[in-house]
């Protein structure tokens, strides 16, 4: 079975590599970096710019209470940037080792389709290679969107690819947008000594999770210097003498912000034009492909998955559609459950949520409970020094099923795989507070939130 994988991200690369476990004859096309844009300017550089943010402002912040003493703490950003250099090219590294191993033709350069069975390819050298296939499966990702606001063109607006490689922090940012990688870079430059302005549209940054976990890093990000507005929509955006004047609009009136850089963080948009999918009569919807739950596109041998089809944009995400396609392809069953995926927003404090909050659970006619923990009864966050956080369950009230959990804390990145596991086991509140929890951890917290559904948190007062 020859099977074609075009892009080389978290989709692309665990694809090819469960088509090779599977007894496939694989070659993977990448235009520009394996890895794709997770490894390279997405997920991997910005949690090492997060790393380096949150240990900086501890110390800076609470070394004397830990009982430590330091003097002319300062930050050296090239270091920090060759460390994000460094674990990037380890793990690009470790991937290619990965796809030489289980025997994967890799070849560097831009693909486009000619037929159902055969694409041509661009190396970077100017030569054309063509390939032919049975299979292929689609996983060219997205890119940061561009909107329309007047003036963004101007130099000095930027996406989030460029804000991870900047040669210095700037004085004075403005983040356009407040969702997950807004709120990121947010911790990251007020961290590092910026002075962070963000302006949301919408009356809440984070929008997607639970308001009363999202409260926690709204307060957070305040408490750091960040000025965030929301409700308001930036209007233009115009080159000064100093910089950029940004220009907006809320209830409350006009306002002007001054500032060096203006970062763009609204969103992304698939990565499709060019590859010629409508030409062999793949169906597309603007920018994004159409499949079915197995990934297959209208033409019955190309599938696609991760960004591309312009669902749910993460990483992990793509993998595992990557998985489901391949085994679609070489004759196995399987599928995704896409009510336990784990949504992670690595600020501080860390936000994480699975499955439905309190009100999506309303809304589709659920008896709703809740079980709420905060972080300050939890030991091992107080031995942290970060007690700002809680632990909710979202619970049916009639059979006592888990339908969600969220969290904002430290760990809750790592921890929320027990609410996604909880989610696809179809565990109840019982089957959680009966599994004994280790002691002392940040995970104690789920054990008493899910106490706390029938009001026996062991460590909270009546």
């Amino acid at each position: 079975m020859r099977v074609l994988v075009i892009g080389g991200g978290p989709g692309g690369y665990v694809a090819a590599i469960r088509a090779a476990q599977l007894g496939a004859d694989v070659t993977l096309v990448e235009k520009k970096y394996i890895g794709g844009t997770c490894l390279n300017v997405g997920c991997i550089p910005t949690k090492v710019l997060l790393h380096t943010a949150e240990l900086y402002r501890m110390l800076q912040n609470e070394s004397e209470g830990l009982g430590m003493k330091i003097e002319k703490l300062s930050i050296e950003w090239a270091k920090v940037q060759n460390r994000k250099k460094a674990v990037v090219n380890q793990l690009v590294g470790g991937v290619n080792m990965l796809l030489q191993s289980n025997k994967i033709k890799v070849v560097m350069g831009e693909a486009f389709f000619v037929n159902a069975n055969q694409i041509r390819v661009k190396a970077k050298a100017g030569k054309e290679i063509t390939i032919d296939f049975e299979y292929a499966i689609v996983a060219t990702g997205s890119t940061p969107l561009i909107v329309p606001i007047p003036g963004v063109e101007h130099d000095g607006v930027i996406t989030s690819d460029e804000a991870l490689s900047l040669d210095e922090i700037p004085e004075r940012m403005l983040i356009i947008g407040g969702g997950v990688i807004g709120s990121e870079f947010a911790s990251v430059y007020s961290s590092m000594g910026a002075k962070v302005t963000m302006v949301e549209a919408l009356p809440h940054i984070v929008a997607t999770m639970d308001p009363e976990v999202t409260g926690y890093l709204v307060e957070e990000l305040k408490h750091s210097g960040v000025d965030i507005y929301t409700d308001t929509k930036v209007e233009s955006i115009e080159k000064t003498k100093a910089g950029l004047k940004v220009n907006t609009l809320s209830k409350e009136g006009k306002k002007s912000f001054e500032v060096e850089k203006v970062l763009l963080s609204v969103g992304r948009k698939p990565v499709t034009k060019g590859l010629g999918l409508e030409k062999i009569g793949v169906k597309l919807e603007g920018e994004r492909i159409v499949t079915n739950k197995k990934f297959q596109t209208s033409m019955h041998n190309i599938y696609a998955v991760g960004d591309c089809r312009g669902k749910i944009m993460l990483a992990h995400v793509a993998s595992a559609e990557g998985i489901v396609a391949v085994e679609a392809i070489m004759g196995k069953t399987s599928k995704i459950d896409f009510r336990t995926i784990p949504y992670a927003v690595y600020t501080k404090p860390e936000l994480a949520s699975v499955g439905m909050t309190e009100e999506q659970a309303k809304q589709q006619g659920y008896q709703v409970k809740t079980g709420k923990f905060p972080l300050y009864a939890n030991g091992k966050s107080l031995i942290m020094g970060e007690p700002n956080g809680m632990v909710k369950y979202v619970v049916d009230g009639k059979t006592d099923e888990v339908l969600g959990l969220h969290m904002a804390g430290p760990r809750a990145t790592e921890l929320i795989v027990e609410g996604a596991l909880a989610l696809r086991l179809e565990a109840t509140v019982d089957e959680i507070i009966t599994t004994i929890h280790a002691h002392p951890t940040v995970g104690e917290s789920l054990h008493e939130a899910g106490h706390a559904v029938h009001n026996n948190a062991i460590h909270l007062p009546k």
